[in-house]
């Protein structure tokens, strides 16, 4: 998004351009072998489910996206699934390059909890909003649970709550920067840019658990061994 900021003047809008970028490059991922068909499903659903969330989202004025685009629909760009399943990509990534392995996951519990936080991003418009008892419930539910990966050959263990977090943050992050260069726009950056709210880091936080659980559905494999300090969900061996 911000390499199209210095491009000159196209004929095709910016927010088309980058539906054809996430295509191309999703299937040089899936060419190149870096992405295998379950990686590709379980992006396909991340960019379903982002693409319904930012259809609510947008009608109810909650952001918007100011450019124009032929690959717009009730004011939504496609691309803008895309930046859901970029997450989903990364999600993907990290599984193969890391080796990664969930140590005591409850992954039904974990399920529920993640759908009633996506269903809770709707609902807070209409009901009370369940954020902070969801997060609680989030909490409880990988109380417990690590998350197993390897670097330079040396395995290593995180809380799973933890990668929530600071997955969070990073996309917090790279949302102040998607803003500053006009991906999506909230309603107080109408005049000049401003951060995004930190009670967004909190927000992701949650929803990355969303797509957690899709990636780790879509990695599973054989039987589900969640007892024991050193049972694993997917097993270890996954590639």
């Amino acid at each position: 998004m911000a390499v199209s900021t210095l491009l000159p003047d196209l004929p095709v809008a910016r927010y088309d351009l980058l539906v054809v970028y996430g295509v191309l490059l999703t299937l040089l991922f899936w060419l190149r072998g870096w992405e295998n068909g379950r990686d590709i499903a379980v992006i396909a659903v991340c960019h379903v489910i982002g693409l319904a969330f930012e259809l609510v989202k947008v009608s109810l004025g909650s952001w918007s996206y100011p450019e124009p685009g032929v690959l717009k629909f009730a004011g939504v760009p496609l691309y803008g699934g895309f930046l859901y399943a970029a997450v989903g990509s990364y999600v993907c990534r990290a599984w193969h390059l890391f080796d990664l392995g969930l140590v005591r996951y409850r992954p039904r519990a974990t399920a529920v909890v993640a759908a009633a936080v996506y269903v809770n991003f709707f609902s807070h418009h209409w009901l009370p909003d369940a954020r902070w008892v969801l997060a609680g419930l989030l909490l409880a539910v990988t109380a417990g649970t690590s998350v197993c990966f390897t670097v330079r050959g040396v395995r290593r263990r995180m809380p799973l709550a933890l990668s929530f977090v600071l997955i969070g943050f990073f996309l917090w992050v790279a949302e102040n920067l998607a803003t500053l260069v006009g991906a999506w726009r909230y309603p107080y950056q109408e005049h000049g840019w401003e951060p995004v709210g930190v009670e967004k880091f909190g927000a992701w936080a949650l929803l990355i658990s969303v797509t957690f659980v899709l990636a780790a559905v879509g990695r599973a494999r054989g039987a589900r061994v969640v007892d024991g300090a050193s049972a694993t969900y997917p097993p270890m061996d996954t590639n």
